[in-house]
């Protein structure tokens, strides 16, 4: 939402996250999605030729995205394969349960985060 806020001043803004869900709920005007591991949303440890490549494309969706709300995914991997997924989870992921329904801590986030941008 302070995305927004900033949008209408006129500096555009990109919000990059490793949380699908929560992107698609607040609707920013413009994010980027990485399927990494939270709390990594910007690459490996000690990699910075990742984390460049990755701030790079995801620096491409200010020229490449022209519709509010719209999600660029990025095409990084973490691993080869997705059980480094199951193993982020069996390490004590104790976040509440997820479902696809938006969920607000006020009923003014949810009225600022459903309208047109």
């Amino acid at each position: 939402m302070i995305a927004r806020h900033v949008e209408t001043s006129g500096i555009a803004t990109l919000c990059l996250s490793s949380a699908l869900d929560i992107i698609k709920s607040v609707n920013p005007p413009r994010s980027a999605f990485l399927d990494y591991p939270l709390g990594h949303t910007s690459g490996k440890l000690n990699d910075p030729q990742i984390q460049r490549e990755i701030l790079f494309e995801a620096m491409k969706a200010f020229s490449e995205i022209t519709t509010p709300g719209t999600i660029k995914m990025l095409p990084f991997e973490w691993e080869k394969d997705d059980s480094w997924k199951d193993t982020a989870v069996k390490k004590g992921d104790d976040r509440l349960t997820r479902d696809e329904t938006p969920q607000y801590q006020y009923e003014e986030d949810r009225i600022i985060a459903e309208s047109p941008l």
